[in-house]
């Protein structure tokens, strides 16, 4: 048998342009091992994570419980579709619906699937329900709903549409945090309202709590479903389980993905019986989605965050690197706003040419970070990272600031 040669960050990047399409900007970086916020290359050099794979690993890379779960699972039972009952997928629904607002669960298998599953389930529930064609969606300029035709079509940022026209119909963009826009947009046209708790990709947004209280009231008002896509900020990254807990309102239909399969590939549509009694055997389904090793390993996801004392660490971590990048804020040059919620922060800056530079260099220096919207440094660190770990990161981050942006003016000018 031919030995296998040894894995090298340049021969790996070497095959993966050889055979991979050219679809990622990526960094000429590769990994091989991770565990908690660490990450290592093949040469050995170790990385601090505060990207967490896109807030994919909220509890970090290979947690204990999650690879035990899904080595039991595996060896048990991989797939049997659909037409047949298995329990993992039974057991994750039972602890969703148990903790959220919801009655019914649909997996699937990633956050752009479980954004076109609730918009059919909207479209559905609206024409059953009205007997008419008022079955548009309303979505928020700057929003991400994921790459699909369908979902880039329901996204209001055009550089995600570009050269794949004609896009799908039945959308219309309204300004975020801003009612009376969304009003209109709606008005006598649209069956439900999409949007996003905090604009992840569109560069850490919050809505703002009249926004999301009046938004819920125009719903009901105007006999419409309001569907929150929590695909990047569900599963605790908030400080919360979900993200819609903290603004006292409910929404009719919420789509999970990301962080709830802990690593596998995993999404999900929630939503109250009366919504969910719109699909009927034939109306959605997937292969794939439900797969019992994938919802084995978000049965641990939920289970450690619910037990865990994570969400308490969560919203204190993020508390302190809120206070730490304010700091940086009155500190050093450039630097617009610092805004988010628990642990998913963006800090703005006014040149994106330096945030690349950033991002670049913390890469050099082993820190993990990601550029949203062209200049917001997006910060997603594990919901259950240390205080050490939190502190050398930002020890990284500052030397790169000093030397990137130089201190702020202290005339102010």
């Amino acid at each position: 048998m031919k030995k296998a040669k040894k894995v090298t960050t340049a021969s790996l990047i070497e095959r993966s342009d050889r055979v991979l399409m050219n679809t990622y900007a990526r960094f000429p970086v590769a990994f091989v091992r991770g565990e908690g916020a660490r990450l290592w290359d093949p040469e050995g050099k170790e990385y601090l994570d505060f990207f967490s794979g896109l807030a994919v690993l909220n509890l970090g890379h290979c947690h204990p419980e999650i690879v035990s779960a899904v080595r039991a699972q595996s060896g048990l039972l991989f797939h049997t579709s659909n037409l047949f009952y298995t329990e993992p997928p039974v057991r994750l629904a039972e602890a969703l619906v148990e903790h959220s607002f919801a009655d019914k669960v649909f997996f699937c298998n990633s956050g752009a699937e479980a954004n076109e599953g609730a918009v059919k389930l909207a479209r559905i529930y609206a024409r059953n329900r009205r007997k008419d064609e008022r079955v548009g969606v309303v979505t928020m300029e700057n929003s991400f709903h994921g790459r699909t035709l369908g979902m880039i079509s329901a996204t209001g940022q055009e550089k995600v549409k570009v050269g794949f026209a004609p896009l799908l119909e039945g959308f219309r963009t309204a300004r975020f945090n801003d009612l009376a826009s969304v009003t209109a947009a709606a008005s006598g046209w649209a069956g439900a309202i999409l949007l996003e708790p905090i604009q992840g990709e569109g560069g850490v947004f919050p809505a703002t709590p009249e926004f999301i209280t009046g938004i819920r009231k125009l719903c009901d008002r105007e006999g419409m479903l309001l569907i929150f896509d929590e695909v990047q900020v569900g599963i605790g990254r908030t400080g919360e389980l979900f993200a819609y807990q903290h603004y006292g309102v409910e929404p009719d239909i919420l789509t999970l993905a990301k962080a709830v399969g802990g690593g596998l590939p995993l999404g999900a549509v929630l939503a109250t019986n009366a919504v969910a009694s719109a699909f009927t055997p034939g109306t959605h389904a997937t292969t794939f989605g439900g797969n019992a090793v994938a919802t084995a390993a978000g049965e641990a996801v939920l289970n450690v965050i619910l037990t865990g004392k994570i969400l308490e660490n969560c919203r204190r971590q993020g508390k302190a690197l809120r206070s730490a990048l304010e700091k940086f804020a009155r500190k050093y040059a450039g630097i617009r706003e610092i805004r988010g919620r628990g642990l998913i922060v963006g800090m703005e800056l006014e040149d994106g040419e330096k945030g690349q530079r950033l991002i670049r260099r913390a890469l050099d220096s082993g820190l993990i970070l990601n550029l949203a919207h062209g200049n917001v440094v997006r910060f997603l660190p594990p919901l259950n990272i240390t205080t050490a770990e939190l502190a050398r990161g930002l020890k990284i981050l500052e030397k790169l600031l000093a030397e990137i942006l130089g201190a702020r003016d202290p005339r102010g000018e």
